[in-house]
């Protein structure tokens, strides 16, 4: 208010001014009577104006300091909206720039209570399943115990019945004595009946036989006629073939023990028509017939891995990097309620790495076989819809040898197998049972997935070699696997295969072999 009222006042003040001037030259212009009194009071009015003036000017420098300040203040006003307003463009940038890093620690929180929450049920789960392990455990003892009883009382049986077979060796060896005996004796009519043919029929030495001639024999025709001597000791010839073969048979029975509905014994009538054998074909019998039995008592030793022919390709992980992986896509067309998975492997590094990793954009595991190389090494974990998981030994795939590997897994009963060499290496229930694996996700082998397609870590890679790969969408029996791992055809209606990869990444090759001895 100040500013607006100074350049008003200074003309009203110099108005005033003129004003007294002219009323002290009228007072002056009067009568000499009056100038006395007048001059006095314009004095007054002299000293007055002086005061007024003085006052003024006083006034009007306050007025001029005022408006000099007002100025001032009025540009320091401005200087400071200047810096106020960009202060505030500093303040807006720098909480544009804090509520974006709020944004990204919510997101990095968010992630690090998803990790600890499945951390938390890792460690839920893996406790459970050491649960389940120690109630294996002792049901496996309870079997072991019942299976050694079992034992010891087939060890007494086998006793016994072996016991049996050397009583009735004995028996038999005294019937292959007597049976030599009358083979012995055999041999002995067949050289007179040899000699009784080699004669002339005058001899008298041919009477005796020739009486014991069937009546009803024709005599021999004239031209080219047989004789019916020699026709009867052909039909002899016949029948004691056919009496040996089931003397061999009888043999043999007597031979496997005693058992209910076997023969009697040979008569003497019966040994005495039988042929006597070569002693070689008597020393051959019990060998055969032991090979027979150890045939059946020794389990069939699997082919060397270079007989396996149904391999078809390789795949090579050469180092642990996060650029080697191989890509299937579309992955599954339908969701899975039961799956089987088999690949012959191969690796030369301590651990066993992830082999194939499935996710979808609700979890990122979805179906994975995730070992990595962080203690302990000798096993992996089969997840299926995270975070429930089962451990498996991979122990004996870690020796720079190609293994064969099977896992198995049953919605429909909650169950899972492990097959390693044919053997089973693992088996457990109560592992999502009724849980459905969807379709369309993210299917990688050699790497674990933490988003679809990416969020890999070099030290969960695969590093080695994989043959053969191969998916089906139903639980492969025991017999599949068995022919799977000695070189037989797959199994019918595989879903994929290592021919159904789309991409290889990195430096990961695919080699085309046949049979697992040509793959490197």
């Amino acid at each position: 208010m100040v500013v607006v009222r100074a350049p008003k006042l200074l003309p009203i003040a110099l108005t005033l001014a003129g004003v007294c001037l002219q009323g002290i030259q009228l007072q002056q212009a009067r009568p000499g009577e009056q100038r006395k009194p007048f001059f006095e009071r314009f004095r007054r009015l002299e000293e007055q104006f002086r005061r007024f003036q003085e006052v003024t000017l006083l006034r009007l420098q306050e007025i001029a300091g005022n408006y000099n300040i007002s100025y001032n203040i009025d540009a320091g006003f401005r200087h400071l909206q200047d810096k106020h307003d960009a202060l505030e463009s500093v303040a807006n940038v720098t909480n544009a720039a804090m509520q974006e890093e709020l944004h990204h620690l919510k997101t990095w929180v968010k992630k690090l209570q998803n990790k600890t929450k499945k951390i938390d049920l890792k460690v839920l789960a893996l406790d459970e399943s050491l649960q389940e392990r120690e109630q294996q455990g002792q049901a496996e003892k309870q079997q072991q115990a019942v299976l050694l009883s079992n034992l010891t009382q087939e060890a007494t049986r086998c006793k016994e019945d072996t016991q049996a077979v050397r009583a009735s060796q004995g028996s038999l060896q005294r019937v292959l004595e007597s049976l030599q005996d009358a083979m012995k004796t055999q041999g002995t009519k067949l050289a007179e009946l040899e000699q009784l043919v080699k004669s002339p029929p005058s001899s008298p030495l041919a009477a005796v036989p020739l009486l014991n001639q069937d009546p009803l024999e024709k005599e021999p025709e004239a031209a080219g006629g047989q004789n019916p001597t020699l026709r009867k000791l052909r039909a002899k010839h016949r029948q004691r073939k056919k009496l040996h073969q089931e003397n061999r048979h009888r043999v043999a029975q007597a031979q496997n023990g005693s058992l209910p509905g076997q023969k009697p014994p040979l008569q003497e009538k019966e040994l005495e028509l039988l042929p006597q054998p070569e002693p070689q074909a008597l020393r051959q019998e019990q060998p055969v017939m032991d090979k027979a039995s150890e045939e059946q008592e020794i389990p069939k030793v699997p082919h060397p891995p270079g007989t396996i022919c149904n391999v078809g390709a390789m795949l090579v992980f050469p180092n642990a990097s996060t650029e080697n992986f191989a890509t299937f896509w579309p992955s599954f067309h339908t969701s899975l309620l039961e799956l089987s998975l088999c690949s012959w492997v191969k690796t030369r590094a301590n651990y066993l790495g992830t082999i194939l990793s499935y996710a979808t954009e609700d979890n990122d595991n979805k179906l994975v076989l995730h070992g990595r190389d962080v203690a302990p090494r000798n096993s992996i974990h089969f997840v299926i819809g995270d975070p429930a998981f089962r451990e498996l030994p991979v122990g004996k795939l870690l020796d720079g040898q190609w293994h064969h590997m099977c896992v198995i897994w049953s919605s429909i009963q909650g169950r899972y197998w492990f097959y390693v060499d044919r053997r089973l290496a693992s088996m457990g229930s109560k592992f999502q049972k009724g849980y459905e694996i969807p379709e369309r996700g993210s299917l990688i082998l050699g790497q674990e997935q933490d988003a679809p397609g990416g969020g890999f870590e070099s030290s969960e890679a695969f590093v080695g070699f994989l043959a053969g790969l191969a998916l089906w969408d139903r639980a492969l029996s025991p017999g599949e696997v068995s022919g799977i791992a000695i070189g037989n055809g797959l199994p019918r209606g595989p879903i994929l295969s290592l021919a159904n990869i789309t991409r290889l990444n990195g430096f990961v090759q695919k080699v085309n072999c046949a049979c697992l001895e040509h793959c490197l």
